[in-house]
C-alpha cells in the first residue's frame, strides 16, 4: 500500500455508497450540473450479472463484514445488506409502504422516544414524486382509509395469486381491511422497463429490470448525467479543514490497495446505517475528538430494527406458492396505531402473499427448522402445494444503549472495526406476542388446516438509526435534510437518519428523504458548498 495517498482532482460532491440514497443524491446533483463521484466498496453490478438463483444471488450479499455483533437480537446483516453498486436496493423486496403521520410525533402523542423535526406533510410530496420516478404499482386510493390523500400510483396493482388470496377471509373475519400491496415493481411496462413476470426471485436481483433497483432508476440517471462510479473502493475517513467546520473530501482505498484523497465541495455519507457511524467515528480530529459531527455524543446511538411475527399455515389445494413476488400481494395498516394491540405499544404492518421457493432464503425448509431427513422431505412435498405465510412487521422503540462503536481491532485497510450492540426489551416482546396471538385467529378464520409460528428468537431486519435527525446538535446528528449540525457541507443519507422507525419498510422513505435533501442542496448549493 502506498505511504502517500494520491490526491485526485477536486469534484463538486463525493458520495460514499452507491445504494438507494447515494444514487438519488448523485442523480439530482449530476443533473444540476455538478461533478459527482460515487465510491462503493463492492463490484459495479449490472443487470446482466443477476441470475435467478439463491446460489448466484449470494454474490450480491455482504461477506466478511467489518462488524462485531453483540446482543440478544443481533443486528441484521448478511442477506439483509448489500455489497456493491446498488447496495441492498439491488435485491430489496420492493415493498413501499409509507410511514404514517403518527410515526413523526411519537413523543408528542405518547411521550416516548423522539419526534421527527418534520411532519408527514413535509415528506408526502416526495413520496409522490419518487413513485413516478422509480415506478410503483398499487392502489393509492384504497390506502387513503389510513393516510392523507396523495397522487395515484403510476401503475395499477400487481396480479394476485392463491397463496395471498387464501388469507383474505381470515383478515376480514378479524375486521382487518387488506389492500393491494404497494411495490416498486412494474405491473405493466414502464419507462422502457418490462412488466414483472412473477417468478418470485426478487430477492436475488431482477435481471429484466422490472424491479426498481438503483441500476434502472436513479443510478442510471446519474450516470447518464455524467456521474462517475468508483467500485471496489472503500472510504475510510471524511477529511476536514483546519477549523473543523468544513469537509474537504474523503480518503479511500482502491481495488489495488492504494490510498487516494478525493477533494470535494460537499461530502455525502450514504453507506449502510452501521457504516456511516463507523466512518464518522473514525474521522475524529483535534477539533472533533469524539468523532466527526458528534458534539451530541449520539453518533452510533439509537440504532433500531424491525422485527417480524410470521404465521405459517397449510391449506387444502394447490396454492402455487412459488408464483408472484417476494414482497407480498396484500397489505394493511389496520394495526398501525401505536396502541392497536391491548397491552402492547408500537405499530404493526401486515403483509401476505410473498412467494416461497422450495429452498433458499425464503424457502419452505426455513418454516420448519425442527425437521430433518425424511420428516423434512415429507413436509416439503406437501408444502410446495399447500404452504403460505403472512407477516406482521413490528416497530422497535429507539434505545440509546443500542449502538455502533469502534473497537481496537482493524480491517485490512487499517480502519477500526465496529461493534453493533442490539437488544429488544419487554416493549418489543409484548408487541411480538400480541401479533402471534392475532395471527392464530386470522389463520383459523382463513380455514388453515395446520398453523404454526416460530417463537424461539425475535428476528431483526432493516437496520436504522445511528445518525438520527433532530432540531439541533444537542439532540441529534443531522437536520431533516441529513445535513450535519456541525459541518454544514457534510451530509448523512439513508435509514440511519430516522429518529424512530415505524413499522413500514424503510427504503421508500429513504428515497423520499434523499430526494428532498438532494433537491434542497442543489437549490442552495452556493450557501452550502461555499
Amino acid at each position: 500500500m502506498a505511504t502517500q495517498p494520491k490526491t485526485e482532482e477536486k469534484v463538486d460532491v463525493v458520495i460514499a455508497g452507491a445504494g438507494a440514497s447515494g444514487s438519488t443524491f448523485a442523480a439530482v446533483l449530476a443533473k444540476a450540473g455538478k461533478k459527482a463521484v460515487l465510491i462503493d466498496n463492492g463490484p459495479d453490478w449490472q443487470l446482466t450479472d443477476l441470475i435467478s438463483s439463491d446460489i448466484w444471488g449470494r454474490r450480491i450479499k455482504p461477506v466478511g463484514h467489518p462488524f462485531i455483533l453483540e446482543g440478544k437480537q443481533v443486528a441484521p446483516i448478511g442477506y439483509h445488506g448489500g455489497w456493491g453498486v446498488g447496495g441492498a436496493a439491488l435485491h430489496w423486496f420492493a415493498n413501499v409502504p409509507r410511514l404514517l403521520p403518527n410515526d413523526f410525533r411519537i413523543k408528542s402523542e405518547h411521550n416516548r422516544a423522539h419526534d421527527w423535526p418534520i411532519a408527514y406533510e413535509d415528506v408526502a410530496p416526495w413520496y409522490d414524486k419518487v413513485a413516478y420516478d422509480i415506478g410503483i404499482s398499487g392502489d393509492a386510493k384504497a390506502e387513503e382509509v389510513w393516510r392523507p390523500a396523495g397522487r395515484d400510483y403510476p401503475m395499477p396493482p400487481m396480479k394476485t395469486f392463491k397463496n395471498g388470496e387464501v388469507w383474505l377471509k381470515g383478515f376480514a373475519a378479524n375486521n382487518i381491511r387488506m389492500v393491494p400491496a404497494a411495490v416498486a415493481m412494474n405491473s405493466v411496462d414502464y419507462k422502457d422497463r418490462p412488466a414483472c413476470i412473477y417468478d418470485g426471485w426478487c430477492h436475488v436481483g431482477c435481471p429484466i429490470g422490472a424491479l426498481a433497483n438503483p441500476q434502472v432508476t436513479y443510478l442510471g440517471e446519474a450516470r447518464a448525467a455524467g456521474a462517475e462510479v468508483r467500485a471496489l473502493s472503500t472510504v475510510t475517513r471524511v477529511l476536514t479543514d483546519a477549523s473543523g467546520k468544513k469537509a474537504t473530501g474523503v480518503e479511500y482505498v482502491d481495488r489495488d490497495g492504494e490510498k487516494h484523497i478525493q477533494p470535494a465541495s460537499v461530502v455525502v455519507c450514504a453507506s449502510w446505517a452501521a457504516q456511516n457511524p463507523r466512518l464518522l467515528l473514525n474521522s475524529a480530529t483535534d477539533k472533533h475528538p469524539n468523532g466527526l459531527a458528534n458534539a451530541s455524543g449520539l453518533v452510533g446511538k439509537y440504532i433500531m430494527t424491525h422485527f417480524t411475527a410470521v404465521t405459517n399455515a397449510m391449506f387444502d389445494g394447490d396454492l402455487e406458492g412459488a408464483k408472484g413476488t417476494i414482497g407480498g400481494q396484500f397489505m394493511s395498516y389496520e394495526r398501525y396505531s401505536k396502541t392497536a394491540h391491548k397491552g402492547a405499544f408500537g405499530s404493526t404492518l401486515l403483509v401476505c402473499g410473498g412467494a416461497a421457493k422450495a429452498s433458499g432464503l425464503t424457502g419452505l425448509h426455513n418454516a420448519r427448522p425442527d425437521l430433518f431427513g425424511p420428516a423434512l422431505a415429507d413436509f416439503m412435498k406437501r408444502a410446495v402445494r399447500e404452504f403460505t405465510r403472512f407477516t406482521a412487521a413490528c416497530e422497535e422503540q429507539p434505545k440509546i444503549e443500542n449502538r455502533v462503536e469502534l473497537v481496537t481491532q482493524k480491517d485490512e485497510f487499517g480502519m477500526p472495526l465496529a461493534r453493533i450492540v442490539h437488544n429488544y426489551d419487554d416493549t418489543e416482546a409484548a408487541l411480538w406476542n400480541a401479533n402471534f396471538e392475532e395471527g392464530q385467529k386470522i389463520a383459523r378464520a382463513a380455514g388453515a388446516k395446520e398453523v404454526w409460528q416460530l417463537r424461539t428468537a425475535m428476528p431483526a431486519i432493516h437496520l436504522m438509526g445511528g445518525t438520527i435527525m433532530g432540531t439541533g446538535a444537542d439532540n441529534s446528528v443531522v437536520n431533516s435534510f441529513g445535513q450535519t449540525h456541525e459541518v454544514p457541507n457534510l451530509y448523512v443519507a439513508g435509514p440511519g437518519i430516522f429518529p424512530t422507525c415505524g413499522a413500514s419498510n424503510p427504503t421508500y422513505t429513504v428515497f423520499a428523504l434523499s430526494l428532498r435533501a438532494a433537491e434542497n442542496l442543489a437549490s442552495n448549493w452556493g450557501a452550502i458548498a461555499g
